[in-house]
């Protein structure tokens, strides 16, 4: 039987995979090489240390968000649709959502910040245009629900059994409905 070429692309999947249905604390190297069906040394070969795999493994996570977020838009309702991806997210793939949430950010001092590199630069002005309200008004609603989905979310993402989807986009309407009509009534 000809020898198997282990790849750092082969290295890096199985690690998203074996973070996928298990957690990334299950990302070690001896997980991995079980997965490959290897010795550990190929993976040492390709791993200067695992905090650089992780870093890996985070990125392809990250991507994996961005196809599943968009793929769930409606281009009808983004801000809705959006929200609702991202508990469907939390949902179906429970470990991904938690990676990308509770994944390092540096340099970030203040919420604003936290907004600016969390959302498209564009969302605001079309959350603006779709309620007529202001771009400012549009960036708290936008904030505050980020802040929430992303809280409902991870709650969603460790309850067992689960929480029923449904109540929770429910919630998340109600949330939606203060979170605007505090906006409204704070114009700036």
């Amino acid at each position: 039987m000809p020898k198997q070429r282990i790849t750092k692309e082969t290295v890096v999947q199985a690690a998203f995979e074996i973070a996928r249905n298990s957690g990334m604390e299950q990302v070690m190297v001896k997980t991995i090489a079980q997965k490959i069906g290897c010795s550990v040394q190929p993976i040492y070969s390709y791993c200067n240390n695992m905090d650089g795999l992780r870093q890996d493994v985070t990125e392809r996570v990250n991507a994996f968000v961005q196809n599943y977020i968009s793929a769930g838009i409606d281009k009808n309702d983004v801000f809705a649709s959006t929200g609702k991806s991202y508990i469907r997210l939390a949902k179906e793939e429970p470990n991904l959502f938690k990676i990308f949430i509770l994944h390092n950010r540096s340099n970030i001092t203040s919420l604003d910040e936290l907004y600016q590199s969390e959302t498209h630069p564009e969302m605001a002005e079309l959350i603006s245009k779709k309620l007529n309200i202001t771009v400012s008004q549009a960036k708290k609603l936008h904030l505050n629900m980020l802040i929430y989905t992303i809280g409902i979310g991870t709650i969603l993402s460790v309850a067992s059994p689960g929480i029923s989807p449904d109540e929770i986009y429910e919630q998340q309407e109600t949330a939606y409905k203060a979170f605007l009509s505090h906006a409204i009534e704070n114009k700036e």
